[in-house]
């Protein structure tokens, strides 16, 4: 890849970013969107006819069982698209690869957590026949226990291939899922089975994290006897519990509430024709929060969701029928319903699965799945990128990564120092990145380079996929100048968006239709550049207003890491009578870096060269490692707590290291 002129100053904070990467030559040639003037010919075709656009793509794309009768219906903020057509998903994803020569491909390739140093992971291939058969089965299995169209389905599974056949098969019979991460707690699930009104759970006996025994069964039977203030039981819906054995560890059977996976698939056969389901019929609910308050259980619809999953998994990933993919996402989270499960397997394309923690049993975990299976494509976080960066460049150099040819990141705003060590580190210069905004709401990649076509910039997510028309605005929903910060808005429709907060449609208006009128808000602050480039700053409540002055809290973290001591940063507001706000850094020195006054110091005068005298951390406190979720997620929630004094509340339970806790609040450096 190319640079802009040697002479630009290569100035990591984000609000500067000069850098950029023209697409590989080679690359292009091949791509399916292969330069930038093609990708603005079909974006304009895209918001200046968008449902002619989007009736082309659903034509070439999906298969139907009925045509619809009307493209949009759309009045603020409902949504319906493809009013009248009938599909259903799993029946796209697999029965419509079974006539072609994918029939035999590797739909799935499975790798379970290695017990320890030198053992490896027990692994499992699904070709798309073989996986069509598995849903098929397990489609007629929840028939037996009871599910029908339009029941909700609760799973809540360990990173296995039965979460994949559990998905799609409450797909093909229109049940409508729900899916919990395996590192929610039991009370979690029971707020979620009480929201949804869950009539079955799915489960496993344990599923494993670190070489540790989740116990997710025990989880379950806790949250089946929750109650609520007014002592009604949360999960009284539930009539059924099918229990997957992953751990073979010790677990209570309920009789006549608890039936065996396995077992069960005894008494069915795998002839199961897939359900013709409505466009906007439900697909999946998932809940975005649980930490503090109600979770939102944001729903997404059939036609519209798979449309986006299987267009942007093809271009944005450029997928090729050769290619190996692997997004290292949860399927609990929305990543995993759209870019591990249905966009892959819609195109075709062979998904890698793996269900384990990426340091366990050592920090080369990745690398060596990389190099074992000849991964081509890796999607992943930013905070685990910058894991790696903590662990060091020995891990990854122990492996030969030359079979990547594209990398990804999805999750929040990557900063770029870390883009540039995955760049260089891992991609070994040559391999693209696409560095991807969306939300679980939106259900697919909204801002985004296409790899084939567009000219990255490290930090900035680029531009607008296909009938996306993003704007940055101020409180009253006016465009704000170039690189000016604001509000990241939405202007029109598009078929993979949100169609609601499930039972409350209420809240669905005031989250997030009523602060932009007429527009859908994210809740994203952001900026573009003269080039037109989107820069994501982070969470609009993670804006904080420290002396009159509106500071990212991104901005700050970014330039902290542009440090060559520093690993990793999470910057905090606490209260301060003489600022409104003070600024409280959160710092994980990289490994052989000791921690000492004058390095607190240089810190400090270093954010205050890349950003300003305003941005400097009042407080900078040295932490071996940052409370994370287990999906990487650093919990700035706690830290704010911590920063403040403040007795730590909420749930912790989806902590991945309690003992990370236990250090930050005795003050441990």
């Amino acid at each position: 890849m190319s640079q802009t002129s040697p002479a630009s100053k290569n100035i990591t904070s984000v609000s500067q970013e000069t850098r950029v990467f023209e697409p590989n030559g080679e690359f292009s040639t091949a791509a399916h969107i292969s330069s930038l003037t093609q990708y603005r010919r079909l974006y304009n075709e895209s918001i200046r006819d968008p449902e002619k656009f989007w009736a082309k793509q659903a034509e070439q794309e999906l298969i139907w069982f009925k045509p619809w009768k009307k493209v949009l219906q759309w009045k603020v903020p409902d949504a319906k698209w493809f009013v009248g057509g009938k599909l259903n998903v799993s029946h796209n994803c697999l029965d419509r690869h079974l006539s072609t020569p994918l029939a035999n491909k590797a739909a799935i390739i499975w790798e379970g957590e290695p017990a320890s140093p030198g053992k490896p992971g027990e692994e499992r291939v699904l070709t798309f026949k073989q996986l069509h058969r598995e849903v098929c089965l397990f489609a007629n299995v929840l028939k037996r226990n009871g599910a029908r169209k339009g029941d909700r389905v609760l799973i809540y599974l360990p990173m296995v291939p039965e979460a994949a056949v559990a998905m799609l098969a409450c797909a093909r019979i229109g049940a409508v899922h729900s899916v919990v991460f395996g590192g929610f707690s039991a009370q979690s699930v029971a707020d979620r089975i009480a929201d949804c009104g869950a009539k079955l759970v799915i489960t496993a006996d344990g599923g494993f994290r670190r070489g540790a025994t989740i116990q997710l069964k025990k989880n379950v039977d806790d949250a089946l006897v929750l109650k609520d203030a007014s002592g009604k039981r949360l999960a009284e819906s539930i009539e059924r519990v099918i229990v997957l054995r992953r751990a073979s560890n010790d677990i209570h059977i309920e009789e006549g509430r608890d039936v065996w996976w396995h077992r069960e698939l005894e008494y069915v056969d795998a002839n199961c024709p897939a359900a013709h389901m409505d466009s906007e019929d439900p697909l999946f609910i998932l809940y975005t929060s649980g930490s503090t308050g109600k979770p939102k259980g944001i729903f997404h619809t059939t036609a519209g969701f798979l449309l986006g999953a299987k267009l942007t998994s093809r271009l944005v990933f450029d997928l090729k029928p050769d290619d190996l993919y692997w997004c290292t996402a949860d399927v609990g989270w929305v990543t995993g319903h759209s870019y591990v499960v249905y966009g892959p397997l819609a195109n075709g394309a062979t998904s890698l699965m793996y269900e384990g923690a990426p340091n366990f049993p050592e920090p080369d975990r990745f690398w060596r799945i990389v190099e074992k299976y000849g991964v081509t494509i890796l999607y992943t976080a930013p905070t685990a990128i910058r894991a790696f960066m903590k662990w060091g460049v020995e891990w990854p150099k122990k492996h030969n990564l030359t079979s990547l040819r594209l990398l990804g990141t999805v999750g929040e705003p990557i900063n770029p120092e870390a883009w540039m060590w995955y760049h260089e580190v891992i991609g070994g210069g040559r391999c693209p990145i696409v560095d991807t905004w969306w939300q679980t709401e939106t259900g697919v990649i909204m801002i985004t380079p296409l790899p084939g076509a567009t000219p990255t910039k490290p930090g900035s997510a680029t531009l607008p996929f296909f009938g996306v028309v993003p704007e940055v605005v101020d409180d009253q929903g006016k465009p704000v100048p170039t690189n000016s910060g604001g509000k990241l808005v939405i202007r029109k429709p598009w078929p993979s968006m949100l169609r609601g907060v499930w039972g409350d449609p209420q809240r669905f208006r005031e989250v997030y239709w009523s602060e932009i009128k007429g527009s859908y808000f994210t809740g994203d602050g952001c900026r573009r550049d003269k080039d037109g480039y989107f820069w994501i700053v982070g969470r609009i409540d993670d804006v904080l207003n420290v002396a009159g002055h509106r500071i990212g809290t991104a901005e700050i973290e970014s330039a902290l890491v542009s440090n060559p001591n520093v690993a990793e940063a999470a910057v905090v507001g606490r209260p301060d009578e003489l600022k409104g706000q003070a600024l409280v850094a959160f710092v994980t020195l990289k490994t052989g870096v000791k921690a000492h006054p004058q390095l607190r110091e240089e810190l400090r005068q270093h954010v205050a060269k890349e950003i300003g005298p305003v941005a400097k951390p009042d407080d900078i406190r040295f932490a071996e490692s940052l409370p994370k979720t287990r999906s990487g997620k650093i919990m700035r929630r706690l830290l704010k707590q911590i920063a403040a004094g403040d007795e730590i509340k909420g749930d912790t339970t989806t902590l991945e290291d309690f003992g990370v806790l236990a250090r930050l609040t005795q003050g441990e450096e």
